[in-house]
């Protein structure tokens, strides 16, 4: 068996049927006797250039060991399926476990924004009470 990386651009009109689409790829890939070192779902992302005039795709990543065989009818799984638009399949050495460069940036953005989120809760609780007051002085005249 080998290692593959296997890169998907998916319709963002299908965005809603991916995770069934990498549970299904997945178990293609189990029921032959692979094992998924890697799932990763990078979500929408913008392209580089149009691909069918469409300027957005939603990205997964999935790295697994897997037979020659399996590999060539996921290949032909991805050619005949209409919400992929784009697939890349590369050989690889060794398995690769660890985070990619883009889901550490994915995740980076998140943690950054929910640290925004929270120092910003407090303000706008504040920012409550003080309406509620101004209501409650304006009820009261």
């Amino acid at each position: 068996m080998r290692h593959y990386e296997i890169v998907l651009l998916v319709h963002p009109d299908q965005s809603e049927q991916v995770p069934a689409m990498v549970e299904r790829y997945t178990t293609v890939v189990t029921e032959a006797g692979g094992t998924i070192h890697r799932k990763e779902d990078w979500g929408r992302r913008q392209l580089g250039f149009p691909i069918q005039d469409l300027h957005k795709a939603h990205y997964i990543l999935l790295n697994v060991e897997v037979s020659d065989e399996t590999i060539d009818d996921l290949k032909t799984t991805f050619r005949f399926n209409d919400a992929i638009l784009r697939s890349m399949v590369i050989r690889r050495k060794d398995a690769v476990t660890d985070a990619s460069p883009m889901m550490k940036s994915v995740e980076a953005k998140k943690a950054k924004d929910e640290a925004q989120a929270a120092a910003n809760a407090p303000r706008a609780e504040a920012e409550e009470v003080e309406t509620e007051a101004a209501d409650d002085s304006a009820s009261e005249e």
